[in-house]
């Protein structure tokens, strides 16, 4: 299915799409060879996708994972010093972003996912979701 291509850069985890929107704009990013345009849109499956000069890597499987969280363990996939973080308790290669926060201090239930999409539709403020 084609999308556009700052979608597909941000998928493949070179950025934001903002920041992706760059890398067309300063024409990194060839689709089939032919230098890109701004809102273009490709297929991965089927046209030659690349930013200076190497392929977009291959989607990866999406993956959810209902995990709880104990205590004394980041909520983040990676954390600014030596604590355990709860990426480090998941050994499953690729990446996997926990959706929302919890304390330090706090246990419970939180999800990991590389599902940019849900992740954004759960947390993003503009769908209005109520904090219970």
């Amino acid at each position: 299915m084609e999308e556009r291509l700052q979608k597909l850069l941000a998928q493949a985890g070179y950025g934001s799409r903002r920041a992706c929107e760059e890398f067309i704009t300063a024409g990194r990013v060839r689709v089939n060879g032919q230098v890109a345009k701004l809102g273009q849109k490709a297929d991965p499956t089927r046209d030659k996708i690349t930013l200076d000069g190497k392929a977009l890597p291959k989607a990866e499987k999406l993956t959810y994972i209902a995990l709880y969280k104990p205590r004394n363990v980041l909520s983040a996939a990676e954390g600014p010093d030596d604590r355990q973080t709860v990426r480090d308790l998941i050994p499953i290669e690729g990446h996997l972003y926990p959706v929302g926060r919890l304390d330090f201090d706090s246990e419970g239930l939180i999800l990991m996912t590389n599902d940019g999409d849900l992740t954004n539709k759960l947390t993003h403020p503009r769908y209005g979701h109520q904090l219970l």
